[in-house]
């Protein structure tokens, strides 16, 4: 299985990759940075649309085809959304929602031609639960999940569509953050790798079945329900 992940080079992403690859799949990774393991992949900032078009078919190609996309890139910018600058802000929603619609824009060609093409999505707990000082994400977020809806109701029947709701997860994500903004100190985060094991669950998914949306969080995550 040929496995297009966003975001590959690290947190959940590098999770989806070593366990795409644990399973026997093939890995192909798009990401700003080079992966620490040994995968193929392409650079792309998915900001820049024409960019990321160019590195979805690129690495398409080269491995002769799509099984599966999984896009697991994503940023934040806290603050308020007057503190935020506006470039950041909007930076937020271009790699979360607009470069997450031109991955799957660029890969549907390819998954409509295999037996059981999949997009798989990562939302976010915080795409259902609105969050102060999180406008940005949570704009990107809920976005997210309208378009991975829309998207599973416009391709019934010719490709799979699944959106995965991680809560708080243990990777980079917050290092960058003030520390107002970061988990507290006896706050619960998963291990990406139990989220990339929903992942490859909904991978594996015969043809004609689909998990639809599936949320994986600590059980004492407070961003859910």
């Amino acid at each position: 299985m040929n496995v297009l992940i966003t975001g590959g080079a690290s947190g959940l992403g590098a999770a989806v990759a070593r366990r795409i690859a644990d399973d026997g799949g093939r890995p192909l990774v798009l990401d700003r940075h080079p992966p620490k393991d040994d995968v193929e992949y392409m650079q792309a900032d998915l900001a820049d649309r024409r960019r990321t078009e160019l590195a979805v078919h690129g690495l398409a190609r080269a491995a002769g085809g799509l099984n599966a996309v999984v896009t697991a890139a994503g940023i934040d910018a806290c603050g308020t959304l007057c503190e935020v600058p506006a470039e950041d802000w909007e930076r937020v929603v271009q790699v979360n929602l607009l470069g997450t619609a031109a991955v799957v824009r660029a890969a549907l060609p390819y998954l409509e031609n295999e037996p059981q093409g999949r997009v798989v999505t990562v939302a976010s707990t915080l795409g259902f639960r609105a969050l102060g000082d999180a406008t940005a994400y949570c704009a990107s977020k809920f976005g997210v999940v309208g378009f991975t809806r829309a998207l599973a109701a416009e391709t019934a029947g010719r490709v799979a569509v699944t959106m995965i709701v991680p809560g708080g997860m243990d990777t980079a994500f917050f290092d960058d953050r003030a520390d107002r903004y970061k988990p507290g100190p006896d706050a619960e985060l998963n291990p990406p790798g139990n989220v990339a094991a929903a992942i490859a669950f909904a991978l594996s998914q015969p043809a004609g079945c689909e998990v639809r949306e599936l949320v994986v969080c600590p059980s004492r995550d407070p961003s859910w329900p």
